[in-house]
């Protein structure tokens, strides 16, 4: 299968800054040494006969003050066809945040863009100057990728008024919101009232960051569960690599994926059409 991967990220230790990549800085996980190193996409390898023909790169703190530094190395390096998601600080006031946007928006790769809201949800979304700059993310006709817990109902009630407020906005949620490998009645709950809403798109990954053991059967599950509610048409499958090696290598990953008991049709939806089409392949 021809496989596009909608969420990774690739490193150069010696150009970026990468502060969270950092021993002694959070997240303080036992095993970050996994990851502590460059990743080119000659990484990316799949076993035959799969084969990655495009990825979505997503930022990973390269330089969060000039984050377009990030796409010009990735635009310099990369072979594969790559799609980017730059990093935006969405609480600039909005003349500089035009100006980034801007500067951003000067990278052919560039789609969308990415504020890791998780915990600041709730304030950040309730913000008027948040809600100029994502209006001036939907005028530019980009992406914007959100990253929170959808355990968290505060923060799903305020990304859904958000969203009703900027309907031209075109969502992301990273992560599928870290469904759970135990029971998961509020992710449920609140992925039903997300999928409401007709301008959100899903990518299913970053099972490792709940479990570095997640269960490929609760995979299954999880995934099931965002079909049902948002249909086959707005779920990616992706890899959030090079984190997924805390879980699993990058072609066990997808084996595992593909190995999944869904029809043909669906499967080439979740690994390739959604992800071409949504990014714009």
């Amino acid at each position: 299968m021809q496989i596009i991967d909608p969420h990774l990220h690739l490193f150069d230790l010696s150009l970026g800054q990468y502060d969270w990549l950092r021993s002694g800085n959070a997240p303080h996980w036992r095993d970050k040494a996994t990851i502590q190193r460059d990743f080119s996409d000659a990484d990316l390898t799949l076993s035959a006969p799969h084969q990655l023909c495009g990825f979505v790169h997503v930022e990973a703190g390269f330089d969060n003050d000039a984050p377009w530094r990030e796409i010009a190395w990735l635009e310099s390096t990369c072979a594969l066809p790559f799609k980017s998601i730059g990093c935006v600080d969405i609480t600039l006031p909005p003349s500089a945040f035009a100006k980034q946007l801007a500067k951003l928006g000067q990278y052919q790769s560039l789609v969308g863009v990415r504020h890791i809201l998780d915990s600041d949800a709730v304030t950040l979304l309730a913000m008027n100057t948040v809600h100029t700059n994502l209006k001036q993310i939907a005028d530019a006709k980009l992406i914007f990728e959100a990253q929170f817990d959808a355990q968290d109902t505060g923060a799903v009630n305020a990304f859904i008024r958000m969203s009703n407020a900027l309907p031209t906005l075109r969502l992301a949620l990273n992560h599928a919101g870290f469904p759970p490998p135990e029971k998961h009645l509020e992710w449920d709950k609140n992925m039903k009232a997300l999928a409401v809403l007709p301008s959100l798109s899903v990518k299913a990954s970053g099972w490792e960051m709940s479990d570095r053991h997640y269960p490929l059967s609760t995979i299954q599950d999880r995934l099931t569960s965002l079909v049902t509610l948002f249909g086959e048409d707005r779920i990616m499958l992706a890899s959030n690599f090079p984190l997924t090696l805390f879980r699993a290598r990058y072609d066990e990953l997808w084996h595992d994926y593909l190995s999944l008991p869904y029809s043909e049709a669906l499967l080439t939806k979740l690994c390739n059409e959604n992800a071409r089409r949504f990014y714009g392949f």
